[in-house]
């Protein structure tokens, strides 16, 4: 029996990168699995297809996260297939830098949108299907506590994530419902490998100046949503926790 067997955990962005990882890591602890993705259905249902023929449970649900209407029906679909929610991984998320007199109005509602408003909306939804000892874990980033030139508008909505998964710490502690903020530092995704930095001269930088000596892979940061859903985690919450090979900004 898996860690958290009996769960049931929802992961927005789960098709790809990150929240691929994590969704196949909480299967394999034994929790059934709630795939949620905005385009990539074939991306979806090869996670799904891994999840089970390890023996899990899963199904791929699409919905925007960033469109209330996508969301409800994200969690009418959780209910019909298992009933309720224990965990909730919010690691839907949208990063573009730009310098200043690049931002526009459009660039900065889509950040918020998606990573902050999003989030929100989401986390109510949860909740309605959560009932006591449930775990929250909102995927944040380095750029929030630290935040980095030219990518004012992503660091400002990470850091946003990170006042929020505090505040609803305090909030839903009589519910005895955890919420962790759980903040990466460079991870090495598809999407990296798509802009073309997973080999560049930046990435090396990353790779020399982070204390471990390189860059996180998803299961890095999957491994330690793992910890936060479980009851081994039980006495943390509200916390903002770095997961960046001791990289600071």
């Amino acid at each position: 029996m898996g860690k958290l067997a009996n769960k049931v955990a929802v992961v927005s962005g789960a098709s790809k990168g990150i929240g691929a990882s994590i969704a196949e890591h909480l299967a394999a602890e034994g929790a059934s699995v709630v795939v949620n993705y905005a385009s990539s259905r074939a991306g979806a249902d090869a996670v799904v297809s891994r999840i089970k023929s390890k023996g899990g449970h899963a199904i791929a649900v699409q919905g925007n996260v960033s469109q209330e209407q996508d969301i409800e029906r994200l969690f009418s679909e959780t209910r019909k297939a298992f009933g309720k929610v224990d965990i909730l991984v919010n690691d839907a998320g949208l990063y573009e830098f730009a310098p200043i007199d690049a931002v526009t109005r459009d660039h900065i509602q889509k950040h918020f949108d998606l990573n902050v408003t999003g989030l929100f909306l989401t986390t109510r939804e949860a909740l309605k299907l959560m009932g006591e000892g449930g775990s929250i874990i909102n995927i944040g980033s380095i750029v929030g506590p630290m935040p980095a030139p030219g990518a004012s508008v992503y660091s400002g909505s990470k850091a946003a994530v990170d006042a929020i998964s505090i505040s609803l710490a305090t909030e839903l502690g009589p519910r005895k419902i955890r919420v962790n903020s759980l903040d990466p530092g460079m991870v090495e995704t598809e999407g990296l490998h798509a802009a073309g930095i997973a080999q560049s001269p930046f990435r090396d930088l990353q790779d020399k100046e982070t204390p471990l000596g390189r860059i996180a892979q998803p299961e890095d940061i999957a491994l330690a949503v793992n910890f936060l859903a479980s009851d081994d985690a039980r006495w943390i919450t509200g916390q903002v926790i770095l997961a960046a090979g001791g990289r600071r900004m």
